[in-house]
């Protein structure tokens, strides 16, 4: 029985690291000097105000870290107003090609189980330095 315990524990935290790097990353995508815009209102922040939003909720795990489903938003737009989701939508159509953002979402209703080994995978690509 500890073991498994051992086990769900590492996953979960293994989750939570890839989350924190994934989230930096997204925010510093595209960044200038520390500033980036919203991806949804267009509101220039710095990196360390604006969010990790997603397009399609974070607990569908088969887009969560889809670099298309999630992008920087102000608090305003990913916390207030619950993602601007239809704005977000046809932002992504404008910025990946039409039909993404319905991508996105049938790719969100699927479930995709992701190993240990992929998340650790994950934490190391989404670690590395930015290149602008």
């Amino acid at each position: 029985m500890g073991t498994v315990k051992r086990t769900k524990g590492n996953r979960t935290q293994l989750v939570k690291k890839l989350d924190a790097v994934f989230s930096q990353w997204i925010r510093q995508r595209g960044s200038k000097d520390g500033m980036n815009v919203c991806f949804t209102c267009g509101r220039t922040q710095s990196i360390t105000k604006l969010q990790a939003g997603h397009f399609q909720s974070r607990g569908k795990f088969s887009t969560r870290w889809d670099e298309r489903n999630v992008q920087a938003q102000c608090v305003g737009c990913n916390l207030y107003n619950q993602g601007q989701q239809y704005i977000f939508g046809k932002r992504l159509d404008q910025e990946y090609g039409s039909g993404t953002s319905e991508y996105i979402y049938l790719q969100s209703q699927k479930t995709h189980k992701y190993t240990n080994d992929d998340l650790k995978s994950m934490i190391e690509r989404y670690s590395e330095p930015m290149r602008h």
